[in-house]
């Protein structure tokens, strides 16, 4: 379970986390974190991860405090690459498994074969697409109960991202893991998400069932998410 109570974080003045308060029980399935640049999607990962602290309010993971230590039970897929660029596949996945003892090498493994990636190439050697590929097989390789995944199809061709996408379904025990996804592609992920969390200015907006969104409103995720947006301006006019 993931629970803020009033958390706050500003970075130069400029607040990327105001106030916010949720809780996320265990299989809470895929929840889609969205809204548009410096609304605070990226923070609330780190700060869920621990690689970031709150200026106020407390964050609990299964009732414990979350600090940097917290990285050895919650996986979590930066935006930026953050692997050696000398290693090997293979080299990066037993990196891996000496880091975190979640680690699935048979889950490896699948990935590696459904997703066409050779084990001998070395990481500076693949395309961009390929390294996105490695990037998430070595997120979702690991059994943990929590995955942060900031913008994972960012950057990557339409054939890849396709791909990917195949991928996340496959991957993912929707049952035994919550998955936090921040993205700007809403067309290519609106199929895999359960939730939408809708962020501005550093403020939960709206948070809804996806299937909701569909059935009771009759709107696409990206409809929802504008006519949200409309809302918040008007109430300043």
């Amino acid at each position: 379970m993931i629970e803020l109570h009033g958390v706050c974080k500003s970075y130069r003045r400029k607040k990327a986390a105001d106030d916010i308060n949720f809780t996320l029980p265990e299989g809470s399935g895929i929840v889609g974190v969205i809204g548009a640049n410096g609304s605070g999607k990226s923070t609330l990962l780190k700060l869920i991860a621990g690689l970031a602290r709150p200026d106020k309010g407390s964050i609990r993971f299964n009732g414990d405090k979350v600090t940097r230590r917290t990285s050895s039970e919650i996986a979590y897929l930066p935006e930026m690459e953050s692997y050696y660029s000398f290693y090997t596949v293979k080299e990066m996945i037993d990196f891996y498994a000496s880091q975190f003892p979640d680690f699935n090498r048979e889950k490896a493994a699948d990935m590696i074969a459904f997703m066409n990636i050779e084990e001998k190439s070395k990481i500076k050697s693949l395309s961009k697409g390929n390294r996105g590929r490695v990037k998430i097989m070595l997120a979702l390789s690991r059994d943990a109960s929590v995955v942060l995944m900031d913008e994972p199809l960012s950057g990557l061709d339409p054939m890849v991202k396709e791909s990917i996408v195949k991928g996340l379904i496959s991957y993912i025990d929707v049952e035994k893991q919550t998955v936090l996804l921040t993205t700007h592609e809403l067309g290519e992920v609106e199929p895999l998400l359960d939730q939408v969390m809708l962020m501005k200015e550093g403020k939960v907006l709206a948070w809804e069932y996806t299937e909701d969104i569909r059935l009771k409103h009759g709107l696409s995720t990206v409809e929802w998410m504008k006519s949200h947006y409309e809302i918040k301006e008007a109430a300043y006019e």
